[in-house]
């Protein structure tokens, strides 16, 4: 009872709703009088029973599609642990099926196929539930045993979860943090050694606060036998409009100090608790700095934290701590860096207002990156306060204020006059005045690709010089809706009528789960798809569903979905957040599958990554 509570407490708490009641894992062995033995594992909830294959009503179901060259040997074997149910032999704990099965194919085998079941709670059950699965195996008969599905060597996902860390620093709602970081360690105090220290400080707070929340998620799931970690949490991080406003704020406040406008400093009895310990002191200033790194960056790091939670969903306990904490040492070692140099650079002599120049430019950087925030609310509730030529607008106003402040027209509060132009100075202007002109075509709808991840959707903009006339929508119902997309496309915003679309067309689906805040997936539609052979793949061969996962219109009460664990989803975003994991498995951003018109998956998932060729094969199953 007490282990019942705390899951309801737990759930609760974190909004999560019923999730799986099985966990399970997939992997293939050498087998006796076959090639190969599918082998799944499943490890039932606590206080759950499901019933065995005997049970045809509601008894565990496998199906495996057919193949060419792919032969089942025999019927599936099931092995669990037995309890009498009323008479009845039913499953607790762990339940295992094993299926064998001959390939003679020449090319290598993905074996796809959904495993079903239905877990019950004394006589209450649950509503049947399925696992879809598919995994490379290999190419011809007597072949060795391939690794459990969907996993990687452990060294392979460390090595990629620390290249995905460094990677982030260049995205826009990471890079942003660079002036500020630089600017809070320029204006510490205390000595040498003392920053030093508060930038090792910093860069172990931004490990722990990615390392710790996980790992916690990860054993509370494992110790109260719960087997759902929701992203729903991290999605109102990143999309709600209060944090983004919030963090919106925050960004403006500095760039005002950094003008001179205020100082923000901390209170005077921690001023002076620093003089008395200065090895020591200051470090809550440190830990606020490191807490707003992490979470005015998540709509960015979101995909491999998505990518662990729904590793550790999928039965994996330490791999995923190994890997969040991979990717945390990599995030954090650059700003640990940026923060280190400052502390040598207050050594240097502070004549000729270098100082405050570089504050000054770091102020007109962050109202710049700043606004990426607001116009991440705005675009995820519709109030088309912030569209694309607006937000152009003021960061073409900004740059050329930036510019002339360098020429020394411009001058606040702390300046001194500028005497004449120094080369670096000169330098710095003619990038800032060539960046303002590689601004302005924006205005008249250039695509303006390299900050694609930044810019507000081109459909957003009233004006395009070039626009490209979409195809016409298929001839549906009214009430289906239909979205522009980038490049002239289309995309339905319901998976159900893209299907219907498809089949009525006799074409595939392209399954686009993106979102609003998402800038991953605006540089992927710049940078890929804008691609001329991907462009005539999705106009010619595929129907879009483009499903964003943080829109927050309501739905009419016709449309609500109701989940298995009784939570209804009343808007768009939550519906195809719900979509993505139930259905597909995934719950970052962006993501692609490829389905035929009846909803069979033919490929997919495919995440954020800018190779235009394995883009175009991965369009060609």
């Amino acid at each position: 009872m007490l282990k019942v509570l705390l899951i309801g407490l737990l759930q609760i708490a974190l909004g999560l709703g019923n999730g799986p009641t099985m966990e399970w894992k997939q992997s293939v062995e050498p087998a006796d009088g076959a090639d190969w033995t599918l082998v799944l594992e499943g490890k039932i909830a606590g206080g759950f029973y499901v019933h065995t294959m005997e049970n045809k009503a509601i008894g565990v179901t496998l199906e495996i599609e057919p193949a060419a060259g792919l032969l089942l040997v025999g019927e599936p074997e099931e092995e669990f642990t037995p309890t009498d149910y009323k008479g009845e032999t039913v499953a607790t704990g762990t339940y295992i099926l094993r299926q064998k099965f001959n390939y003679t194919g020449s090319r290598p085998l993905t074996l796809k196929g959904e495993v079903g079941w239905s877990a019950c709670e004394g006589d209450a059950c649950r509503q049947p539930e399925y696992l879809e699965f598919q995994f490379p195996v290999g190419a011809g008969s007597g072949g060795a045993a391939e690794e459990s599905a969907g996993a990687e060597s452990l060294w392979a996902l460390l090595l990629e979860a620390i290249l995905w860390g460094f990677l982030m620093l260049l995205t826009p709602c990471v890079f942003p943090m660079v002036p500020m970081t630089v600017s809070f360690f320029l204006k510490g105090s205390g000595s040498v050694a003392a920053g030093r220290f508060k930038a090792l400080m910093y860069g172990l707070f931004i490990v722990l606060l990615y390392t710790v929340p996980i790992s916690i998620i990860i054993g509370l799931t494992w110790v109260l036998g719960g087997s759902a970690v929701t992203a729903d949490i991290f999605n109102w991080l990143s999309t709600h409009w209060l944090p983004n406003i919030l963090f919106f704020l925050v960004f403006m406040a500095f760039a005002a100090s950094f003008f001179g406008a205020f100082e923000i400093v901390l209170p005077a009895r921690w001023t002076n608790s620093a003089d008395r310990n200065s090895d020591r002191a200051g470090l809550a200033g440190v830990f606020f700095l490191a807490l707003t790194l992490v979470l005015v960056s998540f709509s960015c790091t979101g995909p491999i934290v998505g990518t662990v939670l729904i590793k550790s969903t999928r039965g994996e306990f330490w791999t995923p701590m190994l890997a969040m904490l991979a990717f945390s040492v990599a995030f954090a070692l650059p700003f640990t860096l940026l923060a280190f140099f400052p502390a040598v650079l207050k050594k240097l002599p502070k004549s000729g207002g270098w100082l405050n120049s570089v504050k000054v430019v770091l102020g007109f950087i962050e109202i710049a990156l700043g606004l990426k925030f607001l116009s991440t609310a705005d675009q995820t509730y519709h109030w088309h306060l912030l569209d694309r030529e607006v937000y152009l607008a003021i960061w073409i106003v900004c740059f050329a204020l930036l510019g002339l402040y360098l020429l020394g027209k411009i001058r606040f509060k702390h300046d001194e006059p500028l005497e004449y132009l120094s080369v670096g100075r000169l330098a710095l202007v003619i990038i800032d005045f060539a960046f303002v002109v590689y601004l302005i075509p924006g205005m008249w709808g250039a695509p303006l690709k390299a900050l694609s991840g930044y810019m507000p959707p081109l459909e957003t903009q009233d004006f395009v010089l070039t626009r490209t006339q979409a195809a016409p929508a298929a001839q549906l119902p009214a009430s289906a809706g239909v979205r522009a997309l980038p490049h002239g496309l289309q995309g339905y915003e319901r998976l159900e009528d893209a299907l219907a679309a498809a089949k009525a067309q006799g074409k595939k689906v392209f399954v686009d789960f993106t979102g609003y805040g998402c800038v991953n997936c605006r540089e992927m539609e710049a940078r890929v798809w804008s691609d001329p052979e991907v462009l005539r793949l999705l106009r010619e061969d595929y129907v879009i569903a483009s499903l964003y996962v943080d829109d927050k219109t309501k739905l009419p009460e016709s449309e609500w979905v109701t989940t298995s664990g009784g939570k209804v989803l009343k808007d768009i975003g939550r519906v195809n957040s719900h979509i993505a994991a139930e259905r597909f498995g995934v719950n970052s951003q962006p993501n692609y599958f490829l389905l035929d018109a009846d909803g069979n998956r033919l490929a997919g998932p495919r995440a954020y990554n800018l190779d235009i060729p394995g883009f175009i094969e991965f369009l060609q199953p």
